[in-house]
């Protein structure tokens, strides 16, 4: 008789790793985000990309734009069919924290979404006031990076 199958590991985070490298990042914030049933899903399966997307402030509310999500079409016949939605999504946070970041924001910082985690009942969205990278602090981080490398692969060949 067969046992059980083993359960998937399902991501409990998923991470935009382009921003720490595009943006000079300062406060995180966790917010919370309003989805619908299919996207939970694609969020709980890790079928979402961060990379690219951004926050707006639009009628005091925060929007996430430019996130895709990877839904799972429901149509017979097409077993696993899948469609990418960007949508701006609601972003749930306290109207004295969407104060202080729209402050922020006229003074020429841009709001990031760093990770989504999935773990508990609620999503949350980790954001992050970051500041554009120019091209030449982009290639020091690069070197600096490398000479960490270097450095620790010269440690552990002692």
């Amino acid at each position: 008789m067969a046992g059980k199958k083993p359960a998937k590991s399902k991501p409990t985070t998923v991470v935009n790793r382009r921003a720490k490298f595009d943006y000079a990042l300062d406060d995180e914030l966790v917010v919370g985000l309003s989805l619908t049933g299919q996207e939970t899903r694609a969020a709980r399966d890790g079928h979402i990309q961060l990379k690219g997307a951004f926050v707006t402030i639009k009628d005091s509310e925060l929007w996430l734009n430019n996130a895709s999500f990877s839904l799972k079409l429901n149509e017979r016949g097409n077993p696993g069919t899948r469609t990418i939605d960007t949508r701006p999504r609601k972003l749930l946070a306290k109207r004295k924290q969407i104060d202080e970041l729209a402050v922020q924001k006229q003074s020429g910082m841009t709001i990031v979404p760093l990770r989504l985690l999935t773990a508990g009942r609620y999503m949350k969205l980790v954001i992050a006031l970051g500041k554009g990278k120019k091209k030449y602090d982009k290639r020091e981080t690069i070197k600096r990076r490398d000479q960490d490398r270097d450095a620790k692969r010269a440690l552990s060949m002692r």
